[in-house]
C-alpha cells in the first residue's frame, strides 16, 4: 500500500519535472545564436519571425532598419516555399532588418489595416520607417498604395512568392547595411 501512495505522489511530480525540463531545453535552444547586432536580444519580440499579436509598427520603425512583413499561411504552397527563406533571413539579419510572418488563417484579425487580398503578400517599410519607395516598382511587380484624400504613400507590397535574392535586393534598396 505504501508503494501505491508513493506512486500517486511521484507520478505527478515526475510529469511536472519532465514538462519543466522540456520547456527549459526548448527555451535554451531559442536563445542567442550569435547572429545580428550587439545589443539586440534574440528574445526581443520585435525580432521574432512568427507574429501572433497585433504588430506595433511604431515600435518596429523605432529600430531604424528595414522591415518586411509577409502575410501568408502555413498551409499555402507558395507560402511554404518562402518559409525557409523568411526563417533564414530573420536569423541572419537579426538587428539589421526585421523579417516577420503573419499566418492570416490562424490570426485573421492581424491582417486588418494592411492591403492584403492574396497570400503571400509582403509589406515593405524602409529603414527610415516610411513605406518603401522603389526606384523601379515594376521590376518585381510591386504595388504602391496611397490615401485617396491626400495621396500620401502608405504601403508598398508584393503579391506572391519572392526568392532570397529578391528579398535581399529589396532589403538593400530599403537601407539594409551589410
Amino acid at each position: 500500500m505504501n508503494w501505491a501512495k508513493a506512486a500517486k505522489t511521484l507520478v505527478p511530480v515526475l510529469i511536472i519535472l519532465a514538462v519543466a525540463g522540456i520547456w527549459l531545453l526548448k527555451n535554451s535552444q531559442n536563445g542567442s545564436n550569435g547572429a545580428g547586432s550587439p545589443g539586440v536580444e534574440d528574445s526581443n519580440p520585435g525580432f521574432a519571425l512568427h507574429v501572433t499579436e497585433k504588430i506595433n509598427l511604431e515600435e518596429l520603425r523605432s529600430y531604424g532598419i528595414p522591415i518586411v512583413i509577409d502575410f501568408g499561411a502555413d498551409s499555402c504552397i507558395p507560402c511554404k516555399e518562402m518559409a525557409p527563406v523568411l526563417r533564414q533571413l530573420n536569423e541572419e539579419l537579426r538587428g539589421e532588418a526585421i523579417v516577420k510572418f503573419v499566418d492570416v488563417w490562424k490570426y485573421p484579425s492581424l491582417v486588418e489595416g494592411y492591403p492584403v487580398s492574396v497570400i503571400p503578400t509582403q509589406v515593405f517599410i524602409d529603414s527610415n520607417g516610411k513605406p518603401y519607395m522603389p526606384k523601379d516598382p515594376d521590376s518585381l511587380g510591386l504595388k504602391m498604395y496611397s490615401t485617396k484624400d491626400t495621396n500620401e504613400h502608405v504601403f508598398t507590397t508584393h503579391e506572391g512568392g519572392l526568392t532570397r535574392d529578391q528579398l535581399l535586393w529589396v532589403l538593400e534598396e530599403m537601407g539594409l547595411e551589410r
